[in-house]
């Protein structure tokens, strides 16, 4: 008789997708043959999620709630998101009490500061809990962050409680937060790219001519693109400010940012204000294609790539863009320099210099050479350092070892 597979379970309860969705996918595809996997999201959640989990040929169900990511800029609008925030976790906990969690693995996306009661029922059912750490936390009052490091400290000691992290930094800015016995044991599973899958991309018909034409690029035009949220945290007025000095240089490059959402009225009236014109252009990832493989070849468009973040953990778009060969600027903030070397991966500059960045764009713009130099060298570090189905495999063996204590 067949052993029956263990159920894999990955959770999140918000709507927008990124990195974090790219990671779990990673571990989904390597898990497959020998797990069950279901992935429980919200209802509402976007056609290109669902999409992916189509393409990999997992299952999925969906939970009638969600959690408030907007901004808090009142006390109302704090008090609504934190309120948003209970009910999300109740809803998730009486979802997640159906499933047999003592026999199965749970990695959900939650920050384990702000969900000890929700951990902790479901530490009480037995649950072997997985979370992934993706960045260090930005600058927070004093006391929230002595509160943040206590329910840290009291859910590290849940039985069935794990954590990775997705990269060296984030590991080493969370030590303090737990016990130092916890914390050596903590696994880096990190984000990563998968290099069949960038290989195929770079070698399969793709006719780059043709998609610049699509989107009204000269022939002549240098394209600068950046792939991601189309949000602050990403850099987005420094790459726009960036552009608009870049191009009172040099009006032949052409400004490409892939989103999964258009901004709202008043963030594209901000952006007219910087006078890009058809410059610069915004474009929908879902209008690229429904796999990741369409997003990988689109990223062959491209001259440079351009991610002037102010926080991250280590952005998968950077580490696919180096793996596909695209020479590449970013910031130095934390993990993007344990991928991206400056002077040797690709440049480094610091966060909100749009200056630098213009500077940086207009040197590789007029430097071939360099650009192949940089192109070559990011691509063979990628490849060698941050291959998914090393991480993934990590992950996996972790997942497994719960079951192995049990017995």
């Amino acid at each position: 008789m067949t052993e029956k597979k263990r159920k894999l379970i990955f959770f999140w309860t918000y709507l927008e997708w990124g990195g974090a969705q790219i990671y779990f996918i990673a571990i989904m595809k390597v898990a497959k043959p020998d797990w069950d996997i279901v992935v429980v999201l919200p209802r509402n959640s976007p056609p290109e999620i669902i999409g992916y989990l189509d393409h990999i040929g997992v299952g999925y169900e969906f939970i009638d709630a969600q959690t408030d990511t907007g901004p808090t800029s009142t006390l109302r609008r704090k008090l609504t998101v934190h309120w948003t925030h209970i009910r999300t976790h109740l809803a998730s906990y009486r979802f997640l009490r159906k499933c047999e969690l003592r026999e199965n693995i749970l990695h959900i996306e939650v920050g384990p500061w702000q969900s000890l009661i929700f951990l902790t029922a479901l530490s009480l059912r037995g649950a072997n809990v997985f979370v992934t750490l993706h960045n260090a936390l930005p600058n927070f009052p004093v006391w929230r962050v002595i509160l943040w490091k206590a329910r840290m400290q009291l859910v590290s000691r849940l039985p069935g409680f794990h954590i990775f992290t997705s990269n060296k930094d984030t590991k080493n800015k969370f030590r303090g937060w737990v016990d130092d016995g916890f914390w050596k044991k903590i696994p880096v599973t990190y984000t990563a790219v998968n290099p069949i899958e960038i290989d195929e991309a770079l070698q399969c018909e793709y006719d780059v001519k043709a998609a610049r034409r699509g989107l009204n690029i000269g022939e002549k035009n240098f394209v600068v693109l950046c792939l991601g949220q189309f949000i602050d945290r990403k850099g987005r007025w420094v790459f726009l400010e960036g552009a608009k000095l870049a191009l009172e240089k040099d009006p032949e490059i052409q400004f490409i940012w892939v989103t999964p959402t258009l901004p709202p009225p008043a963030d594209t009236e901000r952006i007219a204000g910087y006078g890009l014109g058809d410059r610069f252009r915004l474009v929908l990832s879902k209008s690229i294609g429904a796999t990741r493989q369409d997003i990988l070849k689109f990223y062959r468009n491209a001259d440079l790539f351009a991610l002037p973040s102010f926080i991250e953990g280590l952005p998968i778009a950077l580490l696919e863009a180096m793996a596909m060969g695209i020479p590449s600027i970013s910031t130095n903030i934390n993990a993007i320099p344990e991928a991206l070397i400056d002077g040797e991966t690709g440049i480094l500059i610091e966060p909100g210099d749009a200056a630098a960045l213009a500077q940086s764009i207009l040197k590789l713009k007029t430097d071939p050479a360099l650009r192949e130099r940089l192109a070559a060298a990011g691509r063979a570090f990628v490849l060698q350092n941050f291959d998914e189905r090393e991480a993934s495999r990590i992950a996996i063996d972790a997942y497994e070892e719960c079951f192995a204590d049990a017995r």
